[in-house]
Order: structure tokens, then sequence, then C-alpha cells
């Protein structure tokens, strides 16, 4: 997964704001987001419940806290330092995915990611770094502390790699087309995360075409990906925390489901075969 060394990278569209704590205020998450138990998370918090918690007042009006920790733009310029620096091969990954997404949706709005860790406030409400990654509708921003990646080896047994790491951020950047095409509510919670994997798998089909990668991924870099979808399927995370799989409190989908949308995305290369309908 190389960069093209001479790429250009837009720094703009990533903020990092390190340890910015104030993890209160804003309104809390209602419950039922965490999946499993021992700190062991959901991969990708589900946005619906994001919805919810604007519709049972609370308070989203608070912007997230940000101090910035660092200055991207003078760290990330170019493909070179994206091969180089985990931050950069966020802003890298970013970059591709929403110019890929300019070319599918003739009003895309850019979404920014929000590098953080410990705790901050959100237009969502308060959040930290329990959470994992999550895509926030009320400021459309995606909100990743690097910190995920490592957990997602240790606590949820993948392999990892870069293609993982870009799976998961091209998955939140599935949840931001949903939110811009009116999508985030039209199905049930694990149709709605299931349409977001297939979507990252639609981009990955055509990162190449972006102009940020030197050429397209081979079947071992997208295997990461798939292992990682499989990996935080509901079945495999309750058999390891409870001991048991109960189908009817899915809300991501099956490890099946999860690699066969990715998969299905991937191998179309079409977002319109991403219907929420045909994925369950």
């Amino acid at each position: 997964m190389d960069f093209r060394d001479d790429a250009n990278l837009d720094a703009s569209q990533v903020e990092d704001v390190g340890g910015s704590g104030g993890g209160g205020g804003g309104g809390g998450f209602p419950g039922g987001m965490v999946i499993g138990g021992g700190g062991i998370v959901s991969l990708i918090v589900l946005v619906v419940v994001f919805v919810l918690n604007n519709l049972s007042g609370g308070d989203n009006s608070q912007p997230a806290q940000r101090q910035p920790s660092s200055n991207l733009s003078q760290q990330c310029r170019t493909g070179k330092d994206a091969d180089q620096s985990e931050k950069c091969r966020v802003v890298g990954v970013v970059n591709s995915i929403q110019d890929y997404w300019k070319t599918q949706i003739s009003d895309y709005r850019p979404s920014k990611t929000v590098l953080y860790s410990g705790s901050l406030r959100t237009a969502c409400g308060a959040a930290s770094s329990a959470l994992g990654p999550f895509y926030c509708p009320g400021d459309q921003r995606v909100y990743l502390d690097l910190s995920f990646f490592t957990q997602l080896q240790s606590q949820f047994g993948a392999k990892g790699g870069p293609f993982a790491q870009a799976y998961v951020i091209a998955h939140e950047y599935g949840h931001h087309v949903q939110d811009l095409l009116g999508a985030l509510s039209e199905g049930n919670s694990v149709a709605t995360e299931l349409q977001a994997d297939c979507y990252a798998g639609v981009w990955a089909k055509h990162a190449v075409d972006t102009g940020f990668y030197d050429k397209p991924f081979t079947t071992s870099e997208f295997a990461e990906a798939l292992d990682a979808a499989g990996a935080v399927g509901d079945d495999r995370i309750q058999q390891r925390t409870q001991g048991r799989i109960d189908p009817e409190s899915f809300t991501h989908g099956s490890s099946e489901q999860r690699v066969n949308a990715l998969n299905r995305g991937y191998k179309t290369g079409d977002p319109a075969q991403c219907a929420q309908s045909d994925l369950q």
C-alpha cells in the first residue's frame, strides 16, 4: 500500500487535537454502544445512536474541543511523507477517499477527520477513546484515536496492517456518504453498518484512480481489510467476550456479513450495488 512519492497531500482534511481532556458536557451518549466487556468496544460506534441522542434532547450545541497539538500541514506534504508517518498516512487515506466520493456525489461536502486521545466534546456529545472510531452527523466529522489500531490487533485479534487501518477510515467515511445521501436512518443498524463496509470496498477498488497510490492494491493487502472486517463481526466479538452468540442483539453484522459486504463493494466497484436492502 505505497503512496505515490509526488502525490500532494491536503492536511487540512485532518485535524490533530491530541489529548484534549474535557470529557464532560455536550450531552452524554446513551447506552448500548459498547459491545462486549473487559474494555473491548465496537469497531464502529453506531451512528444512528447519535441521531437518537439528538432526538432525545441531548445538548449537541457544544462544538468539539480543539487544541491543535501538531501542524500536520508542515509534516504531511507528499505521498512520501504518508509512507513514513502514521498520521500522514491517515491524511493520504482521507484525501484519497474524499477525492473518490467527490466524483460520485455532485455536491459532496468534505468531512474532517479529528485525531484525538483521551476525551473531548463533539456535536454528538462527550466522547472518549473507549468508544473507538466514530462518525458524528452533528458536525459531520470522523473521530479517531490512533491507539485503536493497536487495539484492533491486541483485543479483536485482527492481523492489522496499513490496509486494515484504511478500511476503518473508509468505513467511517461510508457513514458520511450515507449522511449526505440521507440514508443514515434508511434501514436497521446492521444494514447501515454493512452498507458502510460495502462503500469502503468500493473506494478500495478505485483508490489508485485518485492518484494517491502507486498501483492497485494487491490481494494480500486487501486481505488485511477482510481480516479486520471479520475480526469485528458481532458473532466473533460476542463469542470472545460472552461465550455465546445472540444474533438478535447484532448491531454491525456477523463476520461473514461484514466480509461479504466489503468484498461486494470491492468486486463490483459500484456504489449502486451497496443498497442496504441487498446486504443482509
